[in-house]
């Protein structure tokens, strides 16, 4: 497959995910009840003059009865989209609604996406001027320079509401809250530091401005653009925004400013800065390559020259990622929340200190659990915060609103900013990131050689195709090599354009000894050395098990041709469960603001109390394995002895069991789901034992597990992942009949991550 042709098909994949099942990426959702007529009349006339007339009698109204303090404006002309230039305000939609997506996701912000559709600046400030009530916060997005310094200045002058040009002030926060980290670890003060920027856009100049407000002298930096430095003098691609950061010096090419220079910000591209440059800089020289998609050098670039060198990148994939997603966000989300006028620089000023104050602090086990377990550390490769960092949410925004306080643009102070962390907690959505910390886990961590058993099939393929190009691991198809590529070129891929091996059993040098594995286990259960042969050579259960039972791949995936009890009784036959553990099925119900985690939701029909011990046991160490502290509720449709019924009491008993056998997590029990979930209701039971509400729920049957979280799946807003087969000796997991490709690539990744945990070969 050609570049073109592998471009043609990522194209495709990103079109599809945009335009299905139905197009676009966000919606609306009512905050209010509208099933009765009463409702209606609330919600529209004749209720609705009531709030009329007290915004109409208090603009600053509009806070207490609309939704305008938690709604932001993103706003573009598409004058300068990603790295695409300026391909007009339609084209711009999609990058908005993402941006949009992103304060949902992040800050529980929602928003509007706007495209404007002129290149006239003028024309561009007369519209958002004539809506911008509309919104608590107005971000303004991908407007090219220099329009976007006039356009923002005029509008934040013109409104009575924070604006934000984020490409301006994004990167500039972020990377300022590096350099203040960058200075604390090789014992600098900001203000002594010699400070080169290469790139005079919107976020070069950005950046320089805000960190000269943090404190870098401005005769210590220089402003390098793609005319050479920008000297006092110069006529040459000049214009007022460049000329306030024009400097008085003899140096006049990048080579030349950063002889002894402590610091490179590039903001540039691919290239730039080379490693005679590099070279040529002060001990512990700190290097900001930010260009996108490639930096301007990198990392392993500089290490060659430079061993004592500070490093951070805009890439995911190397220590201290640049992420814009690390502020906008927070940064909104605290101004809105006191209602401010403004972002202003004492804000701005406010975001940095947060964020470098955030990464020296000890980091989470949510996090570590993201890059492989390994322990970060505030040092030279943590000096930025992690995106996945959960305490984002409220450990920044009240440092916002306490800088929107002190410098008088908000409109609504907070009284008590304990209580105000409390509320940010609440509104953080652990869901969100589930898979996403569990992917990245994956990703970082040593690639496992996953099999998938139904490997002929154009679902399977296409999954393990996604699996292998998100750098997940290495995939392994069993089936027939002329079929699988068959299959793959008719679905748009070519197999040998990726990483990835095909097994055929009838073919493989390994069937003799899975043979003589298997039919050790199977010879006194009526099985004769033939029919094991048979078994690994026809049933792909049977082989696939045994080569992840032999070390041959590090976790299995199956399911997707054959029902869960068959896939698993073919499985148990070649592999064992853990060690005085049980096999059990663990569903993941990721809700809006929480994710609880139900069991046995496959295996056990009819568990008895011991059963229902053994369940919670192997369910709490899955969950906690998965970044999660495990509070269990023993469920029932009695609470606590009311009614009186016989199932309630083998679930009693259950309990009675776990106070005699003793665990390192709590649980309680009998209680019905809404007990369990819901500490309003726990004031009739003072006496009940958790500290939060439950996020793993034993159910006493396999059917009541079963038929609560389909049924949760169809009514929508809850996204259910598994059931995650726990408790078998190696990692194996089931798919449903007929799943999805991005499902099974789900299951295929939990595999995985499985596979990583238990260090399997």
């Amino acid at each position: 497959m050609t570049a073109e042709e592998r471009r043609a098909r990522a194209d495709q994949e990103a079109l599809d995910f945009h335009r299905y099942p139905q197009p676009g990426k966000i919606s609306i959702a009512a905050t209010k009840p509208m099933a009765t007529q009463r409702d209606l009349s609330l919600a529209y006339s004749p209720g609705v003059a009531a709030p009329v007339r007290k915004i109409a009698a208090d603009p600053d109204a509009a806070y207490d009865y609309t939704s305008k303090g938690n709604l932001v404006g993103v706003i573009s002309n598409g004058t300068a989209i990603l790295g695409l230039g300026n391909l007009g305000s339609l084209a711009s939609k999609p990058v908005m609604e993402g941006k949009s997506v992103l304060f949902k996701r992040f800050a529980d912000l929602d928003s509007f996406d706007i495209e404007v559709a002129t290149n006239d600046a003028d024309a561009f400030i007369e519209v958002v001027r004539h809506i911008g009530a509309t919104f608590g916060g107005v971000n303004l997005e991908d407007i090219s320079s220099p329009d976007c310094f006039r356009i923002e200045a005029e509008l934040q002058d013109l409104l009575d509401v924070p604006v934000f040009h984020d490409d301006q002030h994004g990167t500039a926060i972020i990377c300022s809250a590096g350099l203040i980290n960058a200075c604390e670890v090789t014992g600098r003060r900001i203000e002594d530091v010699r400070l080169v920027l290469c790139g005079a856009g919107a976020a070069g100049l950005g950046s320089i401005t805000l960190m000269k407000a943090l404190g870098v002298r401005a005769e210590n930096t220089t402003l390098v653009d793609i005319d050479g430095v920008v000297y006092r003098g110069r006529t040459v691609g000049m214009d007022q925004w460049k000329s306030v950061h024009a400097t008085d010096t003899l140096h006049r090419t990048l080579a030349e400013a950063l002889v002894d220079a402590d610091v490179f910000i590039g903001v540039s591209a691919k290239g730039v800065l080379t490693q005679a440059m590099v070279a040529s800089m002060a001990p512990n020289p700190v290097i900001f390559a930010m260009a996108n998609p490639d930096p301007e050098i990198t990392p392993e670039e500089v290490l060659e020259v430079r061993q004592d060198a500070i490093i951070a990148t805009g890439r995911s994939d190397y220590p201290n990622q640049v992420n814009n997603i690390l502020g906008f966000p927070y940064i909104f989300r605290g101004a809105l929340d006191v209602q401010a006028r403004s972002i202003n620089h004492e804000m701005k000023i406010a975001a940095a200190q947060a964020l470098a104050m955030l990464a020296r602090e000890d980091v989470p086990d949510e996090v570590a659990m993201a890059y492989q377990g390994r322990k970060l550390k505030f040092g030279r490769d943590y000096i930025i915060p992690s995106p996945f960092d959960p305490r984002l949410i409220w450990f920044v925004p009240p440092f916002i609103a306490e800088a929107a306080m002190r410098s008088g643009v908000a409109r609504r102070p907070i009284a008590d900013m304990n209580a105000y962390r409390a509320q940010l907690r609440r509104r953080l959505d652990p869901s969100a990131g589930f898979l996403q910390t569990i992917t990245e886990a994956v990703r970082s961590g040593p690639r496992k050689r996953i099999v998938f058993a139904e490997g002929e099939e154009a679902a399977v393929i296409r999954a393990a195709h996604a699996f292998n190009a998100q750098g997940l691991g290495i995939p392994v198809l069993v089936g027939r090599e002329d079929l699988i590529r068959a299959n793959a070129l008719e679905a748009g891929l070519d197999a040998t354009e990726f990483d990835l091996e095909i097994v055929n059993a009838r073919l493989s040098d390994r069937n003799g000894a899975y043979v003589d594995h298997l039919y050790g286990r199977l010879q006194r259960e009526g099985y004769l050395k033939r029919d094991v042969q048979r078994l690994i050579n026809l049933d792909r259960n049977s082989f696939a098990g045994s080569m992840v039972a032999l070390g041959d791949a590090d976790a299995l995936v199956t399911g997707v041709t054959r029902n869960f009890d068959q896939c698993l009784e073919e499985v148990s036959r070649v592999v064992d469960p853990a060690p005085g553990g049980r096999v059990i099925g663990l569903s993941a119900l990721l809700a809006r603001g929480r994710t609880i985690f139900v069991a046995d939701t496959s295996v056990s029909e009819l568990p008895s109390a011991e059963d229902l011990v053994e369940i919670a046991c192997v369910a709490a160490a899955a969950v906690r394995g998965l970044g999660h502290t495990p509070r269990v509720a023993f469920l029932s449709y009695s609470s606590f002895g009311h009614p009186y019924g016989e199932q309630p009491l083998r679930v009693r008993k259950a309990v009675e069991l776990m106070d005699q056998r003793g665990a390192d997590f709590e649980y309680e029990g009998e209680m019905p789901p809404d007990v369990a979930l819901d500490r309003a209701l726990w004031d009739s039971y003072p006496f009940q034992r958790l500290s939060e509400p439950a996020n793993v729920l034993i159910m006493p049957a396999i059917h009541s597990a079963a038929i609560s979280t389909k049924l949760v799946q169809a009514l929508g807003e809850v996204a259910v992942v598994g059931p995650i087969l726990v408790g078998l000796s190696r990692p194996v997991q089931v798919c449903r009949l007929g799943d999805s490709v991005s499902r099974i690539l789900t299951m295929a990744t939990l595999a995985a991550f499985e596979a990583q945990q238990i260090g399997g070969s």
